[in-house]
């Protein structure tokens, strides 16, 4: 089995916490950080929190939560091999969607809408906040006072803006990617994990989809990631045929170590190419994990498949649209009475110099709801429910 290569970042020389704190007798650093992970309030919501389909949609779908432990077993499996560590690789991972919103993207998207005049909003910006931040479990800091390295992990897209802000109060620190082109990448953990969520998307959309009724494999059969091992599935098991829930799983399941190998196959390359001596060498060189080309090109065409007739479904942008129609109502409805909010956020919403933190608190506190919260919570200050008994929304 591979030992941490050089080129990995190394739990026991980090970039430090933002407050200094003893090192723990038994744990790494990243070990650290993914105990405190899985331990906050945010992580736990996830899994009341939409993936694709609502939470109250079926009791099988996929939620953040799953979606998150997904991520990071896609992850391990990749780490490994390469000799990354494996601890920084499943914090990152069980993280990276802390911070997002109910109701999926839609819910993104509608709370960046809401907040366009306030300095927007952005999800992993939001995952970043709560472990700096929102959380209030420990007595000396606010957050979970995460080291570096998982932090940068954290932070896989930011825009230009919120960059230099970050920069401001931490200068060389997780933001410099942004803006500094001589250090253009993150660790190679954070790069994985940044792939690794690209491939769990991938699988596990196709099984809700199927699932839901909404996809079906035979508008995926002309895909060539999913195509070809629709095939070789059959081929090597002909009874799958008749079989069509385990001959989808055994196709997933050829797709993601398909992707997995490529992934592996394509880093390993890289890493003889430039042999980077650290993490720091790391950060200072374009992308080493990477698809091959020809890989890249599958999963592009896959997305696209899926979102004509996944995604885009009129179905699902039913749902959506009125999830969207929520998020801005309850937005709406903390700004003209901040005092409705819990109580914590209400003492922070009275406290607000200006409409701008105002408005950042309404949207920490939007952010931070499951589905069916935010569904009660609109139903309490709306005086109308937007959700049948049994599950379907409703204008």
């Amino acid at each position: 089995m591979p030992g941490r290569a050089p080129y990995a970042c190394q739990p026991f020389c980090t970039r430090g916490r933002r407050i200094a704190e003893p090192a723990a007798p038994t744990r790494s650093d990243f070990q650290r950080d993914r105990d405190r992970i899985v331990h906050s309030s945010a992580f736990r919501r996830l899994v009341y929190k939409t993936q694709v389909f609502l939470n109250h949609e079926g009791d099988m779908f996929r939620t953040r939560l799953t979606h998150s432990l997904e991520v990071a077993q896609v992850a391990r499996s990749i780490a490994r091999p390469l000799g990354l560590d494996e601890d920084l690789v499943e914090a990152i991972a069980l993280a990276h969607d802390l911070g997002h919103t109910p109701f999926g993207h839609a819910g993104q998207d509608a709370l960046n809408v809401c907040m366009k005049d306030f300095g927007g909003f952005e999800h992993n910006l939001q995952s970043l906040r709560v472990v700096d931040v929102l959380e209030q479990r420990y007595a000396a800091f606010d957050g979970l006072n995460l080291s570096f390295e998982t932090r940068e992990g954290i932070l896989k897209h930011c825009s230009a803006a919120n960059a230099r802000r970050i920069e401001a109060c931490e200068p060389g620190g997780i933001a410099r990617r942004f803006l500094d082109p001589a250090w253009p990448s993150p660790s190679l953990e954070a790069q994985l994990c940044n792939l690794a969520d690209s491939i769990a998307y991938n699988a596990h959309d196709i099984d809700d989809g199927v699932r839901s009724g909404l996809l079906h494999e035979e508008q995926l059969q002309d895909v060539p990631l999913f195509g070809t091992y629709r095939e070789k599935a059959a081929a090597q098991f002909p009874h799958l045929r008749g079989q069509p829930k385990r001959w989808l799983y055994e196709t997933i399941r050829l797709m993601l170590s398909a992707q997995i190998y490529d992934v592996i196959e394509v880093t390993r390359a890289n890493l003889d190419r430039h042999r980077p001596d650290s993490a720091d060498a790391v950060r200072q060189l374009p992308p080493l994990v990477r698809f091959s080309e020809t890989m890249q090109g599958q999963a592009v065409q896959l997305k696209r498949t899926m979102f004509a007739n996944l995604y885009r479904h009129p179905q699902v942008m039913h749902t959506t649209g009125l999830a969207q129609q929520v998020i801005a109502e309850l937005f709406a409805a903390y700004l003209a009475a901040p005092e409705t909010m819990k109580p914590e956020f209400a003492a922070k919403a009275k406290a607000a110099a200006s409409e701008t933190e105002l408005a950042r608190v309404a949207a920490d506190f939007i952010a931070g709801m499951t589905d069916r919260f935010a569904l009660r919570e609109h139903e309490r200050l709306t005086g109308y429910r937007i959700m049948k008994a049994g599950g379907a929304l409703q204008v």
